[in-house]
């Protein structure tokens, strides 16, 4: 752009001195001829700098999601390709599921013998009731019939003995009951765990995305570590990122309309909108914080903070490589007058990339 403006002041300025020789070529119309310009130029760029700042460092970051099985195990299915588009709840892998199986089966195994223990023991916890009921009865009675002199007191002594013996096995049956409760708690809640641990041996996409570096195959071992994952899947979701000097964002708001130039689509200016500034970076991580180590992935670079831009109009299911860089702009609120300059520069640039500057 600045090239252009420097050609159209050229012609005039040989239009008025050496066509139609208006004004005398001196030393004096030399010297405003050639500071003109520049002084011209200098400030049309520190406004656009405030009003419509650019930035020649604009990043597609997707997430990256580590995939660590929540079971171990022996790899027996990867079903999917690398570099292919995978829906959510796609198999991504399975793991051999005989091993976690096997714990089921002997989980519910003990859950039901527990269960028919416990039955076991209400029955002869309801006979022993009935025959408790019925030593009373009799307690009663041989107690009327030896207090009358018609009855033994043999007979009650031994009624007596029977009450308390049954009661005391109620007593001990009950104390059973609640342990065999507690074991089919601990029973079915080891179940559930190996249940669930069953059902985790079949590994489900989390989100639309790809998976590009496949080095899973059946026959590897599959482990829980974090810091060996089975395999990185890519989601769809991205981010669109300006970065910019500190003092450059000052009159940047979201919702104000923004526009790129990526180098994979030379000639092509992608509309935007500004949805956030990243008032947080790595920068501002200090010792008395845990430090993050995420930070570190495509940092931000020092004394600059990150627009976020989402895609706009008919840009908004553009395919934008995952590491696909550009250049572009932010229109602020104010100095419109001069936005199209800053248009001009943004579609040169964008026409620019069509050139490939190699040898070879």
């Amino acid at each position: 752009m600045e090239i252009l403006l420097l050609a159209i002041y050229s012609f005039f300025v040989w239009l008025i001195f050496f066509k139609l020789k208006w004004l005398p070529w001196n030393f004096i119309s030399q010297v405003i001829v050639i500071s003109l310009p520049i002084m011209g130029l200098t400030v049309l760029i520190l406004l656009l700098n405030i009003v419509a700042p650019s930035s020649h460092d604009v990043r597609v970051i997707n997430y990256v999601v580590p995939i660590n099985p929540p079971v171990r195990g022996l790899v027996i299915e990867v079903p999917i390709e690398p570099n292919r588009p995978i829906k959510k709840g796609d198999v991504l892998f399975r793991i051999d599921p005989v091993p976690y199986q096997i714990a089921v089966d002997k989980g519910e195994a003990n859950v039901r013998a527990l269960q028919q223990q416990l039955k076991s023991s209400e029955s002869a916890n309801a006979i022993n009731e009935a025959k408790l009921q019925l030593a009373r009865k009799r307690l009663a009675q041989f107690t009327e019939l030896a207090g009358t002199g018609a009855g033994n007191k043999f007979d009650q002594e031994q009624t007596e003995t029977d009450v308390l013996n049954l009661q005391s096995q109620l007593a001990s049956s009950a104390a059973e009951q609640d342990q065999i409760r507690a074991q089919i708690a601990s029973g079915e809640s080891e179940l559930a765990k190996a249940k669930w641990e069953l059902s985790q041996t079949t590994y489900y996409a989390p989100a639309n995305g790809t998976v590009v570096g496949l080095t899973l195959r059946p026959g590897a071992m599959a482990v829980t570590l974090p810091i060996n994952p089975a395999m990185n899947f890519i989601e769809d979701e991205q981010w669109i990122l300006a970065i910019y000097h500190q003092n450059e964002v000052r009159k940047i708001e979201p919702g104000q309309e923004a526009e790129i130039a990526f180098k994979m689509y030379p000639g092509r200016v992608v509309k935007c909108k500004v949805d956030s500034i990243m008032w947080a970076t790595a920068q501002g991580q200090l010792p008395i914080g845990a430090f993050n180590t995420a930070g570190g992935v495509a940092p931000v670079p020092a004394n600059a903070l990150a627009v976020r831009l989402l895609p706009d109009s008919g840009d908004k299911n553009i395919f934008l490589a995952a590491g696909a860089h550009g250049e572009g702009a932010v229109f602020t609120d104010t100095g419109h007058m001069i936005h199209i300059l800053r248009k001009v520069l943004v579609r040169v640039g964008a026409k620019l990339d069509w050139l490939i500057l190699k040898l070879h």
